[in-house]
């Protein structure tokens, strides 16, 4: 196989993100594997997209600091790879990372996943799919059983009065961004400082302000889905949880939060069921969801991460398990000469 994996910059690529354990695990079943950013696309004159790519010789690795290391290195492979010659382009991009410095980054993936489709590359996440999703305005199109009660305006007093309708306890948070940034728990000790709250989101567009669900105390639960369903690898599933950090609201590891095992209930599996025939219709092969009690938070479809923290706790490395599934669509597009619809091949 033949895997293309496109991420934010291959120089801030770091050794336990779930890409390059990805990689890793691609590179030593025997598959040629290339990384490029997205700066490092290009539609040629010959109509044909390219990718100034990064790999390594194939061989074992047994962690991927080591890969990581060859691949950015000076042992590197560096190639200008035919990207319509890859059997599959795997979209890894945040595009949330790139929109403040570098809004023109935020959408290259999905404009140059597009043009690799028209030649019969598997493209994963489907990127007609991803840019449906570009901000979180495409949470709201799932059930409302799944989702917080959530109000979407720029308008200040709309956003007191749903605080007000909620008992004075909400969440605040941006409609664009990821990772934590502007995430504001509001109580009704915080009401003399709401303007300010409001004023911090709104600099960044369209405020979201959702009920605040208590067991968000407990922090949260990111569950993989893979062809629409949980990503399940060697008889364990893919899960793990987040706690929060002190008095942070937040759970996102990188905003103090802790890791620990995850235990995936009914309630958890229910909703996974819920919100699997809009991903399936959507072209989303790989997802995270983040559940709190028995709502979703979240759904990740850009680049989830957090497989390795899954892998920790379950003693399972389930990026063999994706790679797999990637085999399997690459022998299904053969069998019809590159000939099948890319949306309906992101879930078998």
């Amino acid at each position: 196989m033949n895997l293309g994996m496109v991420v934010n910059s291959v120089e801030t690529e770091e050794a336990n993100y779930t890409t390059i354990r990805l990689g890793q695990a691609a590179t030593n079943l025997g598959h040629q594997v290339w990384l490029m950013g997205v700066g490092d696309l290009a539609y040629d004159t010959d109509e044909h997209v390219y990718g100034r790519a990064r790999g390594v010789a194939i061989k074992k690795y047994k962690n991927t600091t080591s890969y990581l290391k060859d691949v950015q290195g000076k042992s590197a492979i560096t190639k200008r790879v035919n990207v319509d010659e890859l059997d599959v382009l795997f979209l890894r991009n945040d595009p949330a990372s790139d929109a403040v410095k570098r809004p023109w980054a935020a959408t290259a993936g999905i404009e140059f996943g597009r043009i690799a489709l028209r030649h019969g590359v598997i493209v994963m996440n489907d990127p007609n799919g991803l840019s449906k999703a570009l901000s979180k305005m495409y949470f709201q199109t799932f059930p409302e059983a799944v989702r917080p009660r959530t109000l979407i305006t720029r308008d200040r007093d709309e956003i007191k009065a749903f605080a007000k309708s909620e008992g004075g306890t909400i969440v605040l948070k941006p409609l664009q961004g990821s990772g934590g940034t502007n995430v504001f728990l509001i109580r009704p000790v915080d009401v003399a400082n709401i303007n300010q709250m409001i004023d911090a989101v709104s600099r960044d567009g369209y405020v979201i302000a959702q009920e605040y669900l208590p067991a968000a105390a407990e922090g949260d639960m990111r569950l993989f889905l893979m062809n629409g369903q949980p990503l399940r690898y060697k008889g364990k599933i893919a899960a793990f949880r987040r706690l929060r950090g002190g008095d942070d609201m937040r759970s996102n590891i990188h905003a103090g939060g802790r890791k620990a095992a995850a235990e995936v209930t009914d309630e958890a599996l229910k909703l996974a069921e819920m919100v699997r025939p809009k991903l399936v219709q959507d072209g989303m092969f790989l997802v995270g969801l983040d559940i709190v009690g028995d709502k979703l938070m979240e759904i990740n479809v850009f680049s989830p991460g957090g497989l390795g923290s899954a892998q920790s706790f379950e003693n399972v490395n389930f990026s063999y398990g994706v790679i797999h599934a990637l085999e399997r669509k690459v022998q299904y597009m053969s069998y019809y000469q590159r000939n099948f619809d890319n949306v309906e091949m992101a879930a078998l």
